[in-house]
């Protein structure tokens, strides 16, 4: 956005100029997948646009953002890790962004959550950290763990210094991203894998694995509403756009049925 208004003063900014930097976004490529941007990434940054506006109510009365258009999103999300392609992702994948990758797929938490897990929240002897933050009360919870996911956090617990499991640069902050080391380990494996004459893993976003455990729990028999609660989440329904059964789940679920007919 500093880049494309530069110094227009706010009340030179109308709805139309806000167009033409909704338009620039969908040109753009991103200079993490080559890809154009995604609709949910040009809204995200038309929604933070909107509250700055807003922020200057009293300098600029009308907010130009709020006569735009957002983009249409394809919310749905189905891409689900392999066993195989999980197994050749983390041993590919460097630090942190292996522990934090484990973490996503043990426990199913976001990427931002994983990111900021503080010492004084981490309870290895109960099996569980607590996660304070979230836009929700249903976010903020506590987070069971597998015995994998402990061993990752009572490694680091030793290891790092600081508040944070996953510092960054400066102790006392946490990491912000990893997008970057995730783009560059799929490119490791896809490279590996071109070397031995098979085929690339279909691409996949990081927040991916929290749809993967989310599956798996849904596949496992875990119950709707404590898969939603596990997740942090307030509704049912937002577990649905995560839990997708594999084909294989389904047939198998369809011979359960069939043998349940056969025994009536």
């Amino acid at each position: 956005m500093k880049r494309f208004f530069g110094a227009t003063p706010l009340d030179r900014i109308t709805p139309e100029t806000v167009e033409k930097f909704k338009r620039s976004r969908a040109r753009k490529k991103s200079d993490f997948t080559g890809r154009h941007l995604r609709p949910a990434t040009i809204n995200r940054e038309l929604a933070c646009l909107k509250i700055l506006f807003n922020r200057f109510e009293d300098t600029v009365p009308r907010n130009p953002v709020s006569k735009v258009k957002f983009l249409a999103e394809d919310s749905e999300q189905t891409r689900v890790l392999t066993a195989e392609e999980e197994k050749l992702y983390l041993l590919a994948a460097s630090q942190p962004l292996r522990d934090i990758a484990t973490m996503m797929l043990e426990a199913g938490m976001r990427p931002e959550e994983v990111c900021r897990i503080r010492r004084e929240n981490v309870c290895l002897e109960s099996g569980y950290l607590l996660n304070p933050f979230g836009k929700t009360k249903a976010a903020r919870r506590k987070v069971p763990l597998t015995v994998t996911a402990c061993a990752v956090l009572a490694r680091r617990l030793e290891k790092v210094k600081g508040d944070f499991v996953f510092s960054g640069r400066a102790t006392d902050q946490p990491i912000i991203k990893v997008n970057r080391a995730h783009v560059g380990t799929l490119a490791r494996v896809n490279r590996i894998r071109a070397e031995a004459n098979e085929s690339p893993i279909p691409r996949f976003r990081l927040y991916d694995l929290r749809h993967t455990w989310a599956t798996r729990g849904a596949m496992a028999g875990i119950d709707l509403v404590t898969l939603a609660a596990m997740l942090g989440h307030s509704r049912i329904q937002m577990v649905l756009r995560y839990a997708h059964p594999t084909e294989e789940h389904q047939f198998q679920a369809m011979r359960k049925l069939q043998s349940f007919v056969a025994r009536s």
